[in-house]
């Protein structure tokens, strides 16, 4: 019987199979109790191109008091700001990976801000 974490694991490597034949970079989401991390990957899955995520010194000074890293407003900062490194790097279209996770709160947060701020997917 698999447990909560190798359930998540199981969903996002069928997640990752269907994107690695779309050939296009990757918008990756982590989440824990504390902080949402993001990342954009290249679309051979070896070179990671850009990252944002609430245990950023700068994004933890926006957020005010410490340990507010955990709530839909920070992931939508974040989402903001890898969308502006993203489209720095010349990135315009990426496929959302939101390894295994649900598409609610925090990671929906995200997403909506991300393509908000101009990213495509």
């Amino acid at each position: 019987m698999l447990n909560k974490k190798d359930q998540r694991i199981r969903r996002s490597r069928q997640t990752r199979a269907r994107i690695a034949v779309q050939r296009v970079a990757r918008l990756t989401v982590h989440r824990t109790n504390l902080h949402i991390y993001a990342s954009v990957i290249s679309d051979d899955g070896q070179k990671v191109l850009c990252t944002a995520s609430t245990a950023e010194a700068d994004i933890r000074k926006e957020l005010g008091a410490a340990g507010k890293g955990g709530n839909a407003a920070a992931a939508a900062v974040i989402g903001k700001r890898i969308a502006e490194k993203a489209k720095a790097a010349g990135i315009e279209r990426v496929a959302f990976d939101r390894a295994g996770f649900a598409y609610h709160g925090r990671v929906k947060a995200l997403a909506e801000a991300a393509r908000e701020a101009g990213l495509q997917f």
